[in-house]
């Protein structure tokens, strides 16, 4: 089942306090989970919690007051500390150490120069433990000035892959290194969604790199007036990476010679040839500029070293609750402010097809797009 669409509009406090509201129950979940694994796995007491929900609030404050908006309101409406929403948002430092791990996902930015439409397009494959997906949504917001915003969110978070009324997207990947660390700073999560909050590449590069960092991720980032960047962000250093032949194709491991220890290149799976099978997958078609949507849809479908290629499935051998797959499949096409999302596994789902402009309708619907049946062994 694809994700629903929970869209809000007006002020930022006003849209977290709606948001709030429609994913209570949801956000109960995630939060209990989450909680669970600072006690279990961090050693975190429930004072521990409070204590980092309110550094990180206070993080979010001098971050973008947009974000922070949203977060006390999303606290308001769902009827939880705010304390405990700012911490879900940090999970990932928050557990830094205990051997936890976020997503792993393969990404694609091509050129419009490269396309057949002549439109950036921007995609990937969220990898992630597949019961997440219940608790997880398309989250469109609009503000008072008329700017928007369509992601793919967890319950009680505002950000993942998505894009924006300006025509710009952002996905994203996982990177672990031994820069990382616990402490005050403004958490990857953050990152994603000021990067969505921006008009303007430049403005998205700022609220990305000129930023206190505690931990390491990977943004690729791309927009409508035809360019595309990578972004390897860690503690105190980044690296940035441009199309080659208009591609850019990134995943789980840094590809910039950056000084510091790569912690996810050896365990996650297939990440150092992911990149590499997407980029051969999508060359030709690139290099004839005739790429489409549906070689995209193809190769993130793709089951090369399966169950662990680009369409990643569960694997029988791994200890159960550790189980990771393509939980969401996600492609944008930047011009038209477009977005299509496949559920797991995307190789056997149709992809649903959802309009910026059209989000905020009443009783919108998608249409369906890229039926199954397309498997590429």
């Amino acid at each position: 089942m694809n994700p629903p669409l929970i869209a809000v509009e007006g002020t930022y406090e006003e849209m977290g306090a709606e948001l709030g509201r429609r994913t209570s129950d949801l956000v109960e979940r995630s939060t209990e989970t989450y909680l669970r694994r600072f006690r279990d796995q961090a050693g975190l007491s429930a004072k521990d919690v409070l204590r980092w929900g309110a550094t990180y609030l206070d993080v979010a404050r001098q971050y973008d007051a947009r974000i922070a908006a949203m977060l006390e309101g999303l606290a308001a409406g769902a009827g939880r500390p705010v304390e405990h929403i700012t911490a879900l948002n940090a999970r990932t430092e928050m557990l830094y150490g205990t051997g936890y791990r976020d997503e792993g996902c393969t990404s694609v930015a091509v050129l419009p120069k490269h396309t057949a439409s002549g439109h950036t397009l921007l995609a990937q494959n969220w990898d992630w433990h597949p019961e997440q997906g219940p608790v997880t949504f398309l989250l469109a917001t609009r503000d008072t000035e008329g700017f928007s915003v369509l992601t793919l969110a967890e319950a009680g978070m505002l950000a993942k892959s998505g894009l924006n009324s300006a025509g710009l997207g952002v996905c994203a990947n996982l990177l672990v290194s031994d820069r990382d660390t616990g402490g005050a700073g403004v958490p990857y999560h953050y990152l994603l969604r000021g990067v969505l909050q921006s008009r303007t590449m430049s403005e998205a590069h700022r609220k990305a790199l000129d930023v206190r960092r505690i931990s390491s991720g990977n943004l690729l980032i791309a927009d409508a007036g035809g360019e595309a960047i990578d972004l390897e962000v860690a503690p105190d250093v980044f690296g940035a990476m441009l199309p080659q032949d208009g591609l850019i194709t990134h995943s789980n491991h840094f590809q910039c010679p950056l000084p510091l220890v790569d912690r996810k290149a050896a365990t996650s799976a297939l990440t150092l040839l992911r990149p590499a099978r997407a980029r051969h997958l999508l060359e030709d078609a690139a290099a004839a500029r005739t790429l489409d949507l549906a070689d995209i849809v193809a190769a993130l479908r793709d089951h090369y070293s399966y169950p662990d290629g680009i369409c990643r499935h569960v694997n029988p051998d791994v200890v159960k609750g550790d189980e990771v797959a393509s939980v969401y499949s996600v492609l944008m096409d930047l011009d038209l402010r477009e977005l299509y999302i496949a559920a797991a596994p995307p190789c056997e789902r149709p992809y649903e097809h959802w309009r910026l402009d059209d989000v905020f309708a009443p009783g919108a619907r998608p249409e369906t797009r890229f039926h199954a049946g397309e498997h590429h062994a």
